[in-house]
């Protein structure tokens, strides 16, 4: 029952946020500090809910380290996402063509704040925490993953190519650097960076978002595998292949750490069925 809770409050959270944000979209610094109050928000909402049904400390929203893991996510989710822009550039499909909009790439910092938090929160602090517990690492990777990529299917320029790549990039890595850090605050910091150099630096599409020009008018063109279409350079191979390599190191730090859960046994499962 605690499960359910937890993620009504995440959800009906990330709704009024959501709707409070597209409200705003029209003024970006509006929409900047709505985002921002809407990621704060979005973490009490998740420490209390959970604090209340699980009876323990949320050392995973912590407030120590939080602004420095956060800062070394978006640093890293940025350079990935440059290198990723910077390879279809090489090969022709992006091209800018002079400066956007320095107000779009504000609007759309408070636009993927709000976004990154309350996903986080939702995906890696509720589905994945809770299945982990009960299947293990690996057990909770898988079925997270996919179900995060098929969020994106509800987009308006999704497509299946695009939520597939999310699910076998985005979801195994953000859920790996949880792992890691057993922290929301890498895993949100990796979302943010990535989302926001894509929309606001880069003025690309987002998750086939239809996302408004950031501070580079610039364009894609070329094939899906190697641009991502509408949907964005998140299709790209590219993109499978840098976020794979982040993958695997997340992972290879969690095994270094010790923070690899095995599946529960069937004794244990027994054990807290009787409680």
């Amino acid at each position: 029952m605690r499960v359910v809770w937890q993620l009504l409050a995440v959800v009906v959270v990330s709704l009024v946020a959501g709707q409070s944000v597209a409200a705003a979209e029209d003024n970006p610094w509006a929409t900047l500090g709505l985002g921002l109050v809407a990621s704060v928000l979005s973490v009490y909402v998740y420490a209390w809910v959970v604090g209340r049904t699980e009876k323990r400390a949320v050392t995973e929203v912590a407030r120590e380290g939080a602004a420095g893991a956060v800062g070394r996510g978006a640093l890293i989710g940025t350079l990935v996402f440059a290198s990723v822009v910077a390879n279809i550039a090489f090969v022709g499909h992006y091209e800018v063509d002079g400066w956007g909009s320095y107000t779009g790439a504000v609007g759309l910092a408070g636009f993927m704040a709000g976004a990154s938090v309350t996903e986080e929160l939702l995906f890696r602090g509720v589905l994945f925490r809770t299945m982990e517990a009960r299947f293990g690492t690996w057990g909770a990777l898988v079925p997270t993953s996919v179900l995060f990529g098929a969020w994106h299917l509800a987009n308006p320029d999704a497509s299946l190519w695009g939520a597939t790549v999310i699910a076998l990039s985005a979801g195994p890595m953000l859920g790996a650097a949880y792992v890691a850090t057993r922290s929301l605050w890498m895993p949100i910091g990796l979302h943010f960076g990535w989302n926001f150099a894509a929309s606001g630096i880069f003025s690309t599409e987002v998750s086939g978002n239809d996302t408004q020009q950031g501070l580079l008018d610039a364009s894609t063109s070329g094939p899906t595998l190697i641009s991502g279409g509408e949907f964005g350079p998140e299709a790209s191979l590219y993109t499978l292949v840098f976020w794979a390599l982040i993958t695997v190191g997340f992972l290879w730090l969690a095994r270094r750490r010790g923070q690899l859960t095995p599946r529960r046994s069937k004794r244990a499962d027994a054990v807290a069925l009787s409680r």
